[in-house]
C-alpha cells in the first residue's frame, strides 16, 4: 500500500498541556553500519510512504554507480564541506571511513516546521548528534542491521568495490558502531528490504500516535 497523505492524528479529548505527537513533523532517523541495507530500505520507505521529506546529506565520499547528485547525496569536496560547517549550514556532521558527512539544516528544520516528517539516512555518529542538537521536534532513531555478521560480509563483498583491506575495515567499524544500539529508540532487522520498510512505518506509526506534554 502506497500513502499519499501523511496522517496527523489529533482529538478533541486530548487535556489541555498534551497533544498527539503526528500533529507536528518527526524527524525518523535510520543509520546502521555500512552493508545494513539502509539506502534500499529508504528508497522503499519513499515508495510506500509519499507524504515522507527526505533529507539529502552532503558527503565527500565519492559517488557510486547508480548514485545521484541530489537525489542520494550532495557530493561535495572537502572544501566545500569545510565552507558549510563553517558557516553553520549542517545540523550535525561526522567523519566515517575517512570521508565527512553531513545533514544541511535546510533539509530539516524547515520541513519539520511545516508540519511534514522528514526522513534521514545519516551515520551512527550523526543520529547520534541529532539526537544531542535539542531539535524543537520529536527524533526517533533507528538502528538497522542486517540478520548476523556473515550477511554483513556478503552484502559487502557483493558490492565488488571493497578491497581486502576495506572489508575488514568496515567489518570493524560495523562492530564499534553496534555497541551504540542502546542509545537508539527501536532496532529492525533488514532480512529482507520490505519487510524492513513495513516495521519502520509501523515505528512510524506508533510515534505519531504518541501522547506527549507539549506547550504551543
Amino acid at each position: 500500500m502506497v500513502l499519499t497523505r501523511r496522517q496527523q492524528p489529533t482529538s478533541e479529548f486530548v487535556p489541555t498541556g498534551w497533544a498527539v505527537q503526528g500533529v507536528r513533523g518527526v524527524a525518523l532517523v535510520v543509520t546502521g553500519p555500512s552493508g545494513a541495507g539502509k539506502s534500499s530500505v529508504i528508497d522503499e520507505l519513499l515508495r510506500r510512504d509519499e507524504s515522507l521529506a527526505f533529507s539529502v546529506s552532503a558527503t565527500t565520499r565519492a559517488r557510486r554507480p547508480r548514485e545521484e547528485h541530489g537525489r542520494d547525496y550532495y557530493f561535495v569536496s572537502q572544501e566545500e564541506f569545510s565552507c558549510l560547517e563553517e558557516s553553520k549550514e549542517l545540523l550535525e556532521w561526522a567523519s566515517y571511513q575517512g570521508e565527512r558527512y553531513g545533514t544541511l539544516r535546510s533539509e530539516v528544520e524547515g520541513r519539520l516546521a511545516d508540519g511534514q516528517d522528514v526522513l534521514l539516512n545519516v551515520e551512527v555518529q550523526g543520529a547520534l548528534s541529532i539526537q544531542r542538537a535539542e531539535l524543537a521536534y520529536p527524533v526517533v532513531l533507528v538502528f538497522l542491521v542486517p540478520p548476523d555478521r556473515g550477511e554483513l560480509q556478503r552484502r559487502l563483498l557483493g558490492r565488488g568495490t571493497e578491497t581486502e583491506e576495506e572489508l575488514a575495515r568496515r567489518m570493524s567499524s560495523a562492530e564499534a558502531e553496534t555497541k551504540h544500539i542502546p542509545h537508539f529508540h527501536y532496532l529492525v532487522i533488514n532480512d529482507r528490504v520490505e519487510l524492513a520498510a513495513e516495521r519502520i512505518l509501523a515505528i512510524l506509526t506508533a510515534e505519531r500516535c504518541r501522547i506527549v506534554q507539549w506547550s504551543t
